[in-house]
């Protein structure tokens, strides 16, 4: 399987660097049964709906329709997303992200954290969550309505990777500094996961998504990424 290869950078070199001294990860308990089943309702209904949006358009598909492909009340998908558009916009991987950010170690720079910590969702580890992932965020490049929701979220985004960036650096999550810094970053995220699929369009309805196609879109966002958080880390050299 072909993979893209990131290009040299001082964000990736310190990742490498301090992989021997990242924290051991200790696993906390499980949820429980009632909340398996709310975490495969929930994963029910997006599978449902990303599939009928590859099939018919993310427009052309109703609420109704996607509650009956997955097998489940309408009432129920607004239950678990209260708008058609937060099925594509909402995810745990924020606090994930800023979760890993966290147990980096406290020298790195914060461009290295971000990149190990981004990375990680599109790593192979990820299974099918990746080809989910890199699905949901076709949509929002391609569907206008999608992309005007995105900026409350990315609110939401920027104060979770504030916090973990505050902690790091013993400052306040609403210290200028550290404002200035997770907007930066969430623009050249945002900005690179756009080129990348610019250049690497998804699979359409009548096009097979495989596992190296898959991988090979993969590869290329976490490229785009890594140059990104690079720029950042030189000055944003032009």
């Amino acid at each position: 399987m072909p993979k893209a290869t990131p290009p040299t950078s001082q964000a990736s070199q310190a990742s490498q660097a301090s992989q021997a001294s990242q924290p051991e990860r200790r696993p906390g308990p499980g949820p429980g049964l009632r909340e398996r089943k709310k975490i495969k309702t929930r994963q029910a209904i997006r599978r449902a709906a990303l599939r009928l949006f590859a099939e018919q358009g993310y427009e052309a598909t109703p609420v109704d329709r996607i509650a009956a492909a997955a097998d489940v009340s309408t009432s129920t998908v607004f239950r678990y997303f209260p708008a058609k558009e937060d099925i594509v916009l909402t995810d745990e991987y924020d606090a994930l992200m800023a979760e890993a950010i966290r147990e980096r170690p406290r020298d790195e720079p914060p461009t290295a954290s971000l990149r190990h910590a981004v990375v990680g969702l599109l790593g192979p580890a990820a299974g099918a969550e990746r080809e989910e992932l890199l699905a949901r965020l076709a949509l929002v490049r391609q569907v206008p309505a999608l992309r005007a929701r995105m900026s409350g979220g990315l609110a939401d985004s920027g104060t979770l990777l504030g916090e973990a960036l505050a902690e790091r650096s013993g400052r306040s999550p609403d210290d200028f500094e550290v404002r200035v810094a997770v907007g930066a970053v969430l623009g050249a995220l945002r900005e690179a996961v756009f080129h990348c699929l610019d250049r690497h369009p998804p699979p359409t309805a009548t096009t097979a998504t495989t596992a190296r196609a898959t991988a090979t879109r993969a590869n290329a966002m976490t490229t785009a990424i890594d140059r990104a958080l690079d720029l950042l880390a030189r000055g944003i050299p032009l």
